[in-house]
């Protein structure tokens, strides 16, 4: 069975998809923009605040679903701009304890509401 996971601490979904689902073991999330959920906004500043804001709305979807940043295997990351993959790469080291997980990035044409930064994540959290 899948478990759709929504929370209001994150930006409501912007097409047809939800936020995060959860199969067995494995959460799968959407991937998240630099959008405030308050405003519906892309944060004000550059790719670091959007990089912040990406994780604030990541760690509000795996709090929903009772997971944590540690329980993260792979990401990926979207790019606007590969010229801010330093910038980004900064922030995003600073948001893990221990072991990273695996990662890919990419730079792509556009991202929603022009964003400059969006990432996406595979959580697993095995039952003790």
């Amino acid at each position: 069975m899948k478990t759709v996971i929504q929370t209001n601490q994150a930006p409501a979904a912007i097409g047809p998809y939800s936020q995060a689902i959860r199969k067995g073991d494995f959460l799968f999330a959407s991937g998240q923009l630099g959008i405030d959920p308050v405003t519906g906004d892309v944060v004000e500043g550059g790719v670091k605040e959007q990089t912040l804001q990406v994780f604030k709305n990541i760690k509000a979807i795996l709090s929903e679903a009772g997971y944590t940043m540690a329980d993260i295997v792979k990401t990926t990351v979207f790019l606007a701009d590969m010229a801010d993959f330093a910038a980004v790469n900064e922030i995003y080291a600073s948001q893990f304890e221990g072991d990273f997980p695996a990662r890919s990035a990419v730079a792509v044409k556009t991202l929603p509401k022009n964003g400059l930064v969006e990432i996406e994540i595979i959580a697993l959290h095995e039952a003790e």
